[in-house]
């Protein structure tokens, strides 16, 4: 069995199952490596990877008819801006696009909350990258429902609201995938234990203190509260269509070899391939190719 095969049997049990059940806590270990020993046989697994990607996404450009977009969801300090940097640092930028959802701005509470996401969608042929996402509305509205005020949803909105968004969720997401748009769902779990740690690094490097706010660690404090919340989302969102990955987040090398694994998977299966000369044009490259010749 080679190594891809034995990477991609373990693999499989970080996806959630469609129709089931799953507790976090209990079905998926963050400090999982799939058997690898460290960063630098993951490195070497990166790098190959990475090129592979890179030629996929040249054809997946070339062909125009699908587009993939990559959702990543994840507690603070989880690893997801890495994650991104490193598993794309191959990509040719014309063929990528992230967007990174902060608030909501006035403008966007005017709207229903899908749609800053559908104006962020990716174009066919392209790979869009969705740092946060959608899944906010039932993920830190959930643990904090006063956020539902500013809304301004009409009273009728608000019964059944997560069940409601849940389905409205799957609907939009099966959509999508109906119309060429290929969604893969990344959930980075990072133990409460390794954010410590990283929130305690992001202080005492001068070089990461940009990257800590108060506000961290206030969220920390509802660690529970999001546990739950995710639960709930993947019991009730992963799709045969659209199916959540709980990414194991404590070691961040690893982190990155899984999320290019499912990614180059996802692409291959889509069975890609460079459009078709006709003949017609076939015959008119050949006519141009000896004009330029004669020219020397």
């Amino acid at each position: 069995m080679s190594e891809d095969a034995t990477l991609e049997l373990p693999l499989k049990k970080i996806m959630v199952p469609p129709g089931k059940k799953i507790v976090l806590r209990k079905d998926y270990d963050p400090t999982f490596t799939a058997g690898f020993k460290g960063k630098k046989e993951a490195a070497r697994k990166l790098e190959e990877n990475s090129e592979q990607l890179a030629t996929y996404q040249d054809v997946l450009y070339a062909q125009d008819t699908y587009a993939l977009l990559v959702i990543f969801q994840a507690m603070d300090a989880a690893g997801k801006d890495g994650a991104i940097k490193h598993v794309m640092s191959g990509v040719n930028p014309q063929g990528c696009q992230v967007f990174s959802f902060k608030v909501p701005s006035n403008e966007e509470l005017d709207h229903d909350y899908l749609w800053r996401s559908m104006k962020a969608l990716p174009e066919r042929g392209r790979i869009g990258i969705f740092n946060r996402s959608y899944y906010e509305e039932v993920l830190v509205v959930r643990v904090h429902p006063e956020f539902l005020n500013a809304e301004k949803l009409p009273a009728a909105a608000r019964e059944h609201i997560w069940q409601t968004r849940y389905e409205q969720i799957n609907g939009f997401e099966k959509y999508l995938v109906q119309n060429g748009i290929i969604v893969l769902k990344f959930f980075l779990n990072v133990s409460k234990e390794e954010q410590r740690q990283r929130f305690l690094a992001r202080i005492d490097e001068p070089e990461k203190n940009w990257k800590f706010s108060p506000t961290d660690v206030k969220e920390r404090g509802f660690w529970d509260d999001y546990q739950h919340a995710y639960e709930e989302c993947f019991n009730h969102t992963s799709t045969e269509w659209a199916p959540w990955f709980v990414i194991p987040a404590d070691a961040k090398w690893f982190t990155r070899i899984a999320v290019s694994e499912i990614i180059i998977h996802t692409l291959k299966n889509l069975n890609l391939r460079y459009p078709d000369v006709s003949e017609e044009r076939r015959q008119e490259l050949l006519a141009i190719r000896k004009m330029l010749e004669t020219e020397s």
